[in-house]
């Protein structure tokens, strides 16, 4: 993990500094791109490309696959981005600093998201000079779809219908839930699945596989929101780096505003160990560091 997180944070470094744009916007981008966070969707593409590749094309299928790991950084900090806008959720907090739009402004901050997931796709699709392209332009189309309206875009209209909805939440109410999660399985999941599935594709996987991949990713991506909702409800807002307890203020629907704190980190646990279970066929170091990755993400809420 540690060594593959290295990797991502030297690419995303300098991937921005040869390419010809206004030196202002180039700025935005990289205020938001390199401001940390966990890179979880790189790694996560990354391990999957290992643990699908023959274990004597591991390395070079890695390095291959860094720059399409690393474009879904970059999509993954536009939504962050955007997100933070006033017209979204009005954050004025991101990774323990200003949100992009103070830094800069909004009309910045919009076109340095919109650069960003725009240049993702250019990242992406270098991996073709030295995989297959058929591989590639697979992996691509499964990232365009995690990352448009029926996917990321997507969830993120259903939560901003849906906030407001959870001022008056009633426990363990079965429409309210199926709401949560459809739209965390847009907003977060799809992502997630993209990375794996993605990673997969690159590394040659199989059909088989791919379908574990996808059930892990699943299973990860709703532990995950559920850990997030937890800790937005319980840590304060300088161990998080953003506003703590702005989804109860603002009416979200979150695990814990619908069943409890101890049925979400339950849930939390379940779905951890539901993603580590999908990989049981998947063998090597990449496969047992993806099934350490989702045990270990609910320790954070212990």
């Amino acid at each position: 993990m540690r060594e593959l997180i290295q990797a991502v944070e030297n690419y995303l470094a300098i991937c921005l500094t040869d390419l010809s744009m206004p030196p202002r916007l180039r700025a935005a981008m990289n205020y938001s791109l390199l401001a940390g966070g966990k890179r979880l969707r790189p790694v996560l593409c990354l391990l999957c490309a290992g643990a699908s590749c023959p274990s004597a094309e591991r390395d070079a299928t890695l390095t291959y696959a860094l720059p399409f790991a690393c474009g879904l950084e970059m999509i993954h900090t536009y939504s962050l981005i955007h997100d933070d806008l006033p017209a979204m959720d009005d954050d004025d907090l991101r990774r323990g600093r200003p949100s992009n739009h103070k830094a800069f402004d909004e009309a910045t901050a919009i076109l340095a998201g919109d650069a960003l997931v725009t240049d993702a796709f250019w990242f992406m699709a270098r991996a073709g000079e030295n995989i297959a392209p058929v591989r590639v332009l697979r992996a691509l189309s499964v990232v365009a779809e995690a990352a448009g309206g029926r996917g990321m875009v997507g969830g993120q209209v259903l939560d901003i219908e849906y906030t407001g909805l959870g001022l008056a939440p009633v426990r363990h109410d079965a429409a309210l839930l199926t709401k949560l999660q459809a739209m965390q399985a847009l907003k977060t999941g799809a992502l997630f699945r993209a990375a794996c599935i993605g990673g997969g594709i690159l590394g040659g996987a199989n059909e088989e596989s791919l379908a574990a991949l996808g059930k892990y990713a699943e299973a990860l991506g709703l532990a995950f929101q559920i850990v997030d909702d937890i800790l937005d409800e319980t840590q304060d807002t300088a161990i998080l780096g953003k506003p703590a307890g702005s989804d109860a203020e603002k009416g979200k629907l979150t695990w814990p505003s619908l069943t409890s704190l101890d049925e979400s980190r339950e849930r939390a646990h379940l779905e951890a160990e539901k993603a580590a279970a999908a990989l049981k066929a998947l063998t090597g170091p990449d496969a047992d560091t993806l099934r350490d990755l989702a045990l270990r993400l609910v320790n954070r809420i212990r």
